[in-house]
């Protein structure tokens, strides 16, 4: 459940709070007050795409929290997989955005990228946009949403589905390269023989190019190295005035008084190591002058076999590893070609099991589907009764593709009949747009009761409806609630009059800004916003009592949602 929403610098919101309850959450205001604000405000923190225009101006970053109670064992599985673990029953979702567009998003306080918040999401909360009712008329989301019905019965199908058809369509795709005809395979060869040889001529061996560089290095260089180890020589030992003989010299004036001082008997022992620390270093100098030669013969072989290595990188890889690597890829290929026709015939076995493997669960998945499709669509007719469909026939029809997919062979597609006397026709061609809002409504709450999400979040549902169809949505959603949080946003009082918890948003305004702000009503200021909603601008005593009478309706069909 979606216990508490923390809302700082988005949009006209300055800073807000909103800790939710169980059942029915209805959120009101006058149009542009700021609900689709605090739609967005749930989307971003649940790790939807951020623009920097969202965030209040002049603000340097904008913060949104969400606080969820869990205690669903299936939830709590499905974050564990997730490697989440709730901390005290808790899922605490954060998401800051700075003004250059970065954010961090943590969970318990953990640092995730925005695609695990997705994924967290769709285990936590399910949100129905103004108008997603509009995907009921794209046929590929049909069976996408039997799916989600199934999903139970499916279990982990779906992905050993995927997986299967990945396989498959793999060796499908190394069948079709090893079509090649007896030319084709003498020319391949002939080449991989030219580059098995030409790299097995070199005789590489790993860390070889290392220790070749270094080596190039230091002849390319030698002049300069002789000049600067000839002129430390020079400051060392050889020069007129050298740090030898004058270390030497400031030493014996030191020993010359040591018995006067004890101070200059330390300093002239400290000289007397450095002398003969030098000394030392000067030895290693002359030794290092000495055995350095250049030798134009090696400088050459050395460049040579350089420009060898890195001829073959430039062809096969950018280390030694990468172009031994290459080496038996290219002898695996060629033992392919000689033994060609093997080749095929093992391909031709693996692909036939693997379309055989991919045919099997195909035909477990299409199975499961059209067994739950029966309930799932009886359900949505169910639902579709109670929301003021009369007469009203629905089915998922089933037909088989000439091709598999990741999602097997099959296409399902939703035909619907609202009148008596007509036949069932595709969804998309027949119904109108409030009778989508209301499908979709009877689909969630079908798809609500079958999964463990708890909270449902209704955005803007009710919009072309209203009268008697609008009562009879206000019922649905009011006993949807009795089993889930439901957050609904409305235009209409016949929903509203049905909270459990009624919040009202507003804007206010002054010479310096626009803010929105929202708070918890009570029960006479929620029969004053029904009010408004019933009256608009003038509020008659008449009208209020209708609010009134309105909200003790509500409050007799169904007992609030206390058991959740």
């Amino acid at each position: 459940m979606l216990q508490n929403l923390h809302v700082k610098n988005l949009a006209l919101i300055r800073e807000t709070e909103v800790n939710f309850g169980p059942g029915l959450n209805i959120l009101t205001g006058e149009t542009g007050a700021g609900k689709s604000i605090l739609i967005g405000s749930i989307h971003l923190a649940l790790g939807e795409r951020v623009s920097k225009d969202m965030l209040r101006e002049n603000a340097d970053s904008a913060l949104v929290e969400l606080i969820f109670t869990v205690d669903e064992p299936g939830q709590i599985a499905a974050l564990d997989a997730l490697d989440i673990i709730p901390d005290d029953g808790q899922i605490i979702m954060t998401r800051k955005v700075s003004a250059n567009g970065r954010s961090v998003c943590r969970i318990n306080g953990e640092t995730y990228p925005a695609a695990v918040l997705r994924k967290v999401a769709g285990l936590l909360i399910d949100i129905h946009g103004q108008q997603e009712h509009v995907s009921l008329l794209a046929k590929k989301n049909h069976l996408a949403y039997l799916d989600a019905y199934a999903k139970k019965r499916l279990g982990e199908r779906p992905a050993a589905l995927a997986e299967s058809y990945r396989s498959y369509t793999e060796c499908r795709r190394l069948l079709e390269e090893a079509s090649l005809d007896g030319e084709q395979q003498k020319r391949e060869l002939s080449f991989l023989e030219y580059e098995i040889n030409e790299i097995d001529e070199a005789g590489l061996t790993a860390g070889e190019d290392e220790e070749l560089e270094t080596a190039y290095r230091r002849l390319s260089h030698g002049r300069k190295i002789m000049d600067a180890a000839a002129e430390a020589r020079e400051c060392c030992a050889d020069g007129t005035e050298n740090a030898s003989d004058l270390i030497g010299r400031a030493a014996r004036e030191l020993f010359s008084v040591e018995e006067y001082d004890g101070n200059a008997k330390a300093l002239a022992g400290q000289l007397s190591e450095i002398d003969s620390l030098l000394s030392d270093f000067n030895r290693d100098l002359a030794g290092y002058i000495d055995d350095f030669e250049f030798s134009g013969e090696l400088f050459a072989r050395t460049e040579e076999r350089l420009d060898l290595i890195n001829h073959l990188k430039s062809k096969y890889g950018r280390t030694i590893e990468d172009i031994l690597a290459s080496r038996e890829e290219k002898a695996a290929r060629v033992d392919k070609l000689n033994h060609y026709e093997e080749y095929r015939a093992d391909l031709e076995a693996k692909c036939t099991a693997a379309e055989n493997d991919l045919r099997k669960i195909s035909q477990e998945v299409s199975d499961i589907r059209k067994s739950e499709a029966v309930t799932f669509t009886d359900g949505i007719k169910q639902a579709l009764l109670d929301l003021n469909f009369n007469d009203v026939r629905l089915s998922l029809e089933f037909t088989q593709l000439d091709h598999y997919t990741a999602n097997g062979t099959d296409d399902a597609r939703f035909f619907i009949s609202t009148n008596p006397g007509e036949p069932l026709k595709p969804l998309d061609s027949v119904a109108s747009g409030g009778e989508l809002s209301r499908i979709m409504l009877a689909l969630k709450t079908v798809l609500a009761g079958n999964d463990d999400i708890e909270t449902l979040i209704f955005d803007e549902i009710d919009s072309g409806i209203s009268g008697r169809t609008a009562q009879m949505v206000a019922e649905k959603i009011k006993q949807t609630a009795a089993s889930h949080q439901v957050i609904c946003i409305t235009h209409l009082p016949q929903i509203a009059a049905m909270a459990d918890s009624h919040f009202l948003i507003e804007k206010t305004s002054d010479s310096d800004s626009t803010i929105s702000s929202i708070c918890l009503l009570s029960e006479d200021e929620s029969i004053d916003e029904l009010a408004r909603m019933l009256g608009g601008t003038r509020i008659t005593d008449s009208v209020r009592s209708t609010a009134e009478e309105m909200k003790n309706l509500a409050s007799q069909l169904l007992a609030p949602a206390s058991s959740m």
